[in-house]
């Protein structure tokens, strides 16, 4: 288990924004089942949806600007649990773009890769493997998301999500999976021991031009158009 515990540059725990939040959430006191809950909720209602300038920025990054997406968001819970003792690993996909459709419009999702690089993160505990995708929307925002398409109980694809049961998706953890946009992978990298890994192996297909843009123009509209559905806008 010693490889689903070690620290990297990308999972850096052992900063003390990390340790600190740690100690001031007493995680390390609770027992293992109740520790990986509280985690995990922290990191998806926390540490709100929303685009980060990269997919392979350090947990403390993602801490600092308190937002994330499902590589991000996957970052910081895998430091935090590693901090605390729960091993993990993470599981590299790719997702189709038309679940992001809303959340990314006109021109800007015509000209975005067809296919997403994705992640989730899958910890282990009582002798299984637990996949944890489902922390990727903060619940205040997936609430105004259902109050907004609220004709909608079955498969919904769009602003962030992809499931087959947006009335109620998965999205609690106790000794179970969560997902949230699992419908949309469309392809299987495999596992990884580490986002480091990972990222060193697979990167989003974009050129320097395409990632400029990306970074700094289509990012921040997408986080505003995030921004107004969590705000009832």
């Amino acid at each position: 288990m010693d490889n689903y515990l070690k620290e990297t540059k990308i999972l850096n725990y052992s900063d003390n924004s990390i340790q600190k939040l740690i100690n001031d959430r007493n995680w390390k006191q609770l027992d293992t089942i109740e520790r990986v809950k509280a985690i995990y909720n922290y990191v998806r209602d926390e540490i709100k949806f929303g685009y980060n300038i990269s997919d392979d920025i350090p947990a403390t990054e993602v801490l600092k600007d308190g937002y994330g997406q499902c590589n991000t968001k996957a970052t910081l819970l895998m430091a935090l649990l590693r901090a605390t003792g729960i091993p993990n690993r993470i599981h590299g996909f790719t997702i189709d773009k038309a679940l992001q459709k809303g959340a990314i419009s006109g021109i800007w999702y015509t000209i975005s890769p067809q296919n997403i690089l994705h992640s989730w993160v899958e910890i282990y505990i009582n002798d299984t493997w637990y996949f944890l995708e489902g922390v990727i929307l903060d619940k205040e925002y997936l609430k105004r998301l259902q109050e907004k398409n609220k004709d909608c109980k079955t498969t919904f694809c769009g602003y962030g999500a992809y499931t087959d049961n947006f009335e109620n998706p998965p999205i609690e953890w106790n000794l179970n999976n969560t997902f949230i946009q699992d419908k949309g992978i469309n392809q299987d990298f495999g596992l990884f021991d580490t986002p480091d890994e990972f990222y060193a192996k697979h990167q989003q297909k974009l050129g320097a031009f395409k990632k400029f843009i990306f970074r700094n123009i289509v990012r921040q509209s997408m986080n505003k158009n995030v921004n107004k559905i969590r705000n009832n806008k």
